[in-house]
């Protein structure tokens, strides 16, 4: 190991820290991988029961479309109550809908309709739970640390999402797929009482904001006059929508492109798994997020896609997926952090919420689009369609940023998008950053904002 690595090593946990975040960490980690293996369990289970695609896909929209339709409200009510009191709630009627689907399989009387009723309520937990869960990471680390705890919670999910499925899988095969429900409902147990058990004291929890009419579009309103918000949402929305929808387009690569089976399938989920938990590490590490980073991730993205769409065989796919997941996690978590430094305390539960309506919400308009570009005009295209647009996304935001800077004369050089904000952003005037990368407070960022 050489002197660097140790220093590396504590850069890339240092959230893990502050006694709060880590045991929000080890829960999660638990949490996760029972979501994943509730996932894997439950489409095999529908396959089972009607083995129909359509069926399939109308459990996912069910899953996701509340994040679509309750999730700007659901971001009102973060900023309005207690967070951590909300998710123990969200996090204790999912753990009781896993807990209902687990009974109903292991008493042999589940059907579809069953499946569809709690998938649509665990959606709608999904979707009250996303902003508070996003905007709380913030309350337990702070401002300085926000980044690396970002980069973590990626680092959590797509670890699970490798070993989930896999211990999933292996249930399934030796035990059905009951005891995967009734493993998710333990491990949300998990959560809660990690939640129940921190240290108020030590948390950041922002003002509530009182409860009055229109507080959705006051949330739409700020966002849409603020760019350093603007930009970022609206990168993720074209991305998520065109670009990010692989549960789609890697089945169709494996069947349709490549002529194989399952295993083949399961290898190329596990190579770009490989590369988002490397992204992840990769944001883990950074002091701070940054444009550059934001920019240049959505053109990473892009530029892979479109050599995975041109992709000759399979092994080649197989090899462009790690650098694509490895882009697709910087892009998120970059979105992520940005968005929340730059969200006034008032307003970050709103904000989140219309990072998870673009994120998550995009699917059920996304998958079907990608589907339909498919069928008519081929799968590599299809692929190629989600490229272009990554890359178009990256020229427009680097356009405009570039353009502000200069309108506001901190651009000098004829290519110039510096890592830190520009003048007048909240992050610019919430937290400092030293030539050596620690970050330090401001005189207005005594008490987080």
């Amino acid at each position: 190991m050489t002197a660097a690595a140790p220093g590396l090593l504590r850069r890339t946990f240092r959230a893990l820290r502050i006694h709060n975040y880590r045991l929000f960490f080890i829960s999660q980690v638990v949490s996760m991988s029972g979501t994943w293996m509730q996932s894997v369990a439950q489409g095999w289970l529908v396959l089972q029961l009607t083995g129909s695609g359509v069926d399939l896909g109308v459990t996912v929209g069910l899953q996701f479309g509340p994040v679509l339709v309750l999730g700007a409200w659901a971001g009102a009510l973060a900023d309005r109550v207690d967070k951590r009191r909300l998710l123990m709630a969200t996090q204790t009627a999912a753990a009781l809908f896993a807990l209902i689907l687990a009974v109903l399989t292991f008493t042999d009387v589940v059907t579809v309709w069953m499946i569809w009723v709690l998938a649509g309520l665990t959606g709608v937990a999904t979707a009250l739970d996303m902003p508070s869960r996003q905007s709380f990471v913030y309350e337990m680390v702070g401002p300085d640390d926000l980044a690396n705890a970002v980069g973590l919670n990626a680092v959590i999910i797509n670890s699970s999402r490798i070993v989930g499925p896999a211990i999933g899988g292996l249930l399934i095969a030796a035990a059905g797929v009951a005891p995967c429900f009734l493993f998710n409902a333990v491990s949300f147990v998990a959560v809660i009482v990690a939640l129940a058990v921190m240290r108020t004291d030590e948390l950041r929890p922002s003002k509530p904001v009182p409860r009055e009419p229109g507080q959705v579009r006051e949330g739409l309103r700020y966002v849409w006059r603020t760019p350093a918000l603007r930009i970022p949402l609206v990168m993720m929305a074209v991305v998520s929508t065109l670009a990010y929808n692989y549960s789609v387009v890697l089945p169709l690569l494996t069947k349709a492109v490549y002529g194989r089976g399952g295993g083949a399938y399961g290898a190329l989920s596990a190579a770009m798994g490989v590369g988002a938990l490397a992204g992840a590490l990769l944001m883990a590490s950074r002091a701070r997020p940054s444009r550059r980073l934001l920019v240049a991730s959505t053109l990473a993205l892009g530029v892979v896609t479109v050599l995975l769409a041109a992709a000759p065989g399979y092994l080649w796919g197989m090899v462009l997926l790690v650098p694509l997941g490895a882009a697709g996690v910087l892009f998120i978590s970059t979105t992520n952090s940005l968005l929340q430094l730059n969200a006034d305390d008032a307003m970050r539960g709103r904000v989140m919420a219309l990072w998870a309506v673009v994120f998550l919400g995009s699917t059920p308009i996304g998958g079907p689009l990608t589907g339909l570009i498919a069928r008519g005009f081929g799968v590599r295209t299809a692929v190629a369609v989600g490229g272009v647009s990554a890359l178009a996304t990256a020229a427009g935001a680097y356009w405009t940023l570039r353009r502000r800077q200069l309108r506001a004369g901190t651009c000098e050089a004829p290519v110039c998008l510096p890592d830190g904000p520009a003048p007048g952003d909240a992050l610019s005037e919430a937290v400092a950053v030293r030539a050596d990368g620690a970050p330090a407070a401001s005189a207005r960022a005594a008490s987080p904002s």
